[in-house]
């Protein structure tokens, strides 16, 4: 990847769709034009009310303090743990238009690399689903930082039903994310079968234990339980990322187009 991070990369919901990925997600087709629809909020977990499903206390991904975060994908207690972080791993101190471009990226080459693996490669294969796991949400939580717009006039031009699929679904991997372990990923979360790793499916889950939380954060993560039941849970691996990978690609390519930064189009 160059500098800039100017890079077309396959698309991740056409790796995951191929016939060697066994995925079948909804289909995510472009919008219709916004001449046909009018454009609408999207679902209440974004923008304003985007806050309301955050996690009530995390650890700084740079410092490990301890810290309350104002959003769902908050990550460092400070400014200067933020672009400490990001020199470190992106050797820029901005996480904006780069930070989209090389996380797009990321998320496409875990997807190549999720759709190779089969139920004989060992217990790695749970580490590279928790890795499109971190991915998927990581581009969500860019593009809804730094892409609002953007992000929300390409979800407002899918019809209602699919706004709801895409967002549940966003919704659940998030529930996910946060139930991982380091050590085993996402083992107890999925159902190894035969085969490719895409076909494994979401299994379903008890309700989280949440006595330990505030009456705030059970509210949060009750929620992402309920979009994970309702949009992962019986549902394949490939499926789920496939269709939430083709909108982020979409609306990181309208952003793209927004902001005249790295483009990105689906091949």
């Amino acid at each position: 990847m160059n500098s800039g991070g100017a890079r077309v990369c396959e698309s991740a919901a056409t790796i995951l769709t191929s016939p060697a990925g066994s995925g079948t997600p909804t289909a995510v087709a472009a919008p219709a034009s916004r001449s046909s629809r009018a454009v609408t909020k999207a679902s209440p977990d974004r923008g304003g009310g985007y806050d309301r499903f955050m996690a009530d206390v995390r650890a700084c991904a740079q410092c490990g303090s301890s810290f309350e975060p104002r959003r769902e994908h908050a990550r460092f207690c400070s400014a200067r743990c933020r672009v400490a972080w990001n020199r470190e791993k992106l050797g820029e101190p901005s996480a904006g238009p780069a930070a989209l471009a090389w996380s797009v990226t990321a998320m496409s080459d875990t997807a190549r690399q999720l759709a190779g693996l089969s139920c004989c490669d060992g217990p790695g294969r749970y580490a590279v689903i928790g890795e499109m796991v971190w991915w998927v949400t990581l581009v969500d939580a860019t593009l809804v930082r730094y892409h609002q717009e953007a992000y929300d006039r390409m979800l407002a031009g899918y019809p209602p039903a699919l706004q709801q699929q895409i967002d549940g679904i966003l919704g659940g991997l998030r529930y996910v994310r946060n139930q991982m372990r380091h050590e085993d990923g996402c083992a107890g979360l999925v159902q190894p079968s035969g085969g490719a790793i895409t076909a494994w499916v979401w299994r379903q889950l008890p309700a989280p234990q949440l006595a330990g939380l505030l009456p705030r954060g059970r509210a949060w993560e009750l929620a992402r339980y309920r979009a994970y039941q309702s949009h992962l849970a019986g549902r394949t691996v490939g499926e789920t990322f496939g269709t939430a990978a083709a909108f982020l690609e979409r609306a990181a390519s309208a952003a793209s187009v927004m902001q005249n930064a790295p483009h990105y189009a689906a091949t």
